[in-house]
């Protein structure tokens, strides 16, 4: 099952002004908040051009070209921001979301520790830490920026599911659930908690509760192909076989460009004795993506079943010449092979299965390979 990407977005946490505030920081701040990205960085270009040293506007600038897509200039106005003020936590953060969204998340991480160091009760550092965390798969310490994040507040629903995403991520899927909860009470509205949640309670077995959240997320954003193709995992788990390939179905119709759906609608045709359907699905799957050996593996299974030996044959080699090392490929060709009257060869290949370490083929050694 595919599970999730984090993605960086934009911070809104924009530097707020007294009322004596120059008026023309002022306006290009109420520009930043209302995304009007492009006129924010020409007033603040403005300003810059009559004071190089001025920080707020070169952080401003570069929260501006964030959120024009354009890194590498919001990264050059944070520097010489810092140039100004090296200890200018804001721009230390707004740096590191930068570099992360480049994915340079050790440099992000050097950043974001300084930005921590400067204001330790700085929440939106922490949670930019945690990405950077998460992104190199330092999940532990991820978890702890995200806790941190939260208990200096104030609490969303992004910073519980930021929380409960690594616990999903570290197995431990009841407080996740939990985490996953709490944002759904701050933000009904988000599909995507009610997937994830559900994506929780499916692997705790509560495959009930799993379908009525992908219920509650496919009614929100019907068009996510996802979001189908978890619900029918979770129908199939409940043995609810139509209901299954119907959402198989869906998730096809909205994105046809995915081998695992079709993979794994061709799985449940197998179940169903649907030789046919599940092999033309095995086909869609190898015409998108031909270096999965499991593809070849789940054809040659249903090829076998319609006794269509060769094709079979030609199935498992396709997937022993992409993963060498799988002992139950060779098992399954070998005892083809047997069945086509073909011992010598039949018999290498449980021979090698053996010495892979398949017990199965040792035991059809002792019975077929005088």
């Amino acid at each position: 099952m595919r599970l999730f990407a984090f993605i960086i977005l934009f911070a809104t946490s924009f530097i707020s002004f007294s009322q004596n505030a120059d008026p023309a920081l002022e306006s290009a701040r109420k520009k930043l908040e209302a995304k009007d990205f492009t006129g924010a960085k020409s007033g603040l270009s403005k300003i810059i051009d009559a004071n190089s040293k001025n920080k707020t506007a070169l952080s401003l600038r570069g929260q501006a070209r964030m959120g024009l897509q354009d890194f590498y200039g919001a990264i050059s106005d944070f520097t010489f921001a810092l140039e100004v003020d090296s200890t200018f936590a804001e721009a230390l953060n707004f740096r590191g979301e930068s570099k992360i969204a480049l994915g340079d998340d050790f440099g992000a991480i050097e950043d974001l520790d300084k930005a921590i160091r400067f204001n330790p009760k700085y929440a939106d550092a922490y949670t930019n830490r945690g990405f950077a965390k998460y992104n190199i798969d330092e999940l532990q310490d991820a978890y702890f920026d995200f806790s941190k994040a939260l208990e200096l507040g104030p609490a969303d629903a992004d910073k519980y599911f930021n929380r409960g995403v690594v616990k999903a991520e570290l197995g431990e899927f009841v407080s996740a659930i939990d985490d996953y909860s709490k944002a759904i009470e701050l933000d009904k509205e988000d599909a995507s908690l009610f997937n994830y949640r559900g994506v929780a309670y499916y692997n705790t077995d509560a495959f009930a509760k799993a379908i009525k959240d992908y219920d509650m997320a496919i009614k929100l954003d019907p068009n996510d192909a996802l979001k189908y193709e978890n619900r029918a995992l979770a129908k199939s788990a409940l043995e609810d076989i139509k209901g299954a390939l119907a959402d198989y179905d869906k998730a096809i119709e909205l994105d046809g460009e995915d081998p695992e759906t079709y993979n794994l609608r061709g799985v449940l045709k197998y179940a169903v004795e649907d030789f046919d359907g599940a092999i033309a699905d095995y086909t869609s799957a190898i015409e998108l993506d031909p270096t999965n050996p499991t593809y070849y593996d789940n054809r040659a299974l249903s090829r076998t079943e319609k006794e269509e030996y060769a094709s079979a044959v030609d199935d498992y080699s396709a997937s022993i010449e992409l993963y060498p090392s799988d002992p139950e490929s060779y098992y399954q060709r070998g005892m083809l092979k047997l069945l086509m009257n073909n011992n010598y060869d039949g018999c290498l290949d449980l021979k090698r299965a053996e010495d892979l370490g398949s017990p199965d083929a040792k035991a059809a050694i002792r019975k077929n390979c005088k």
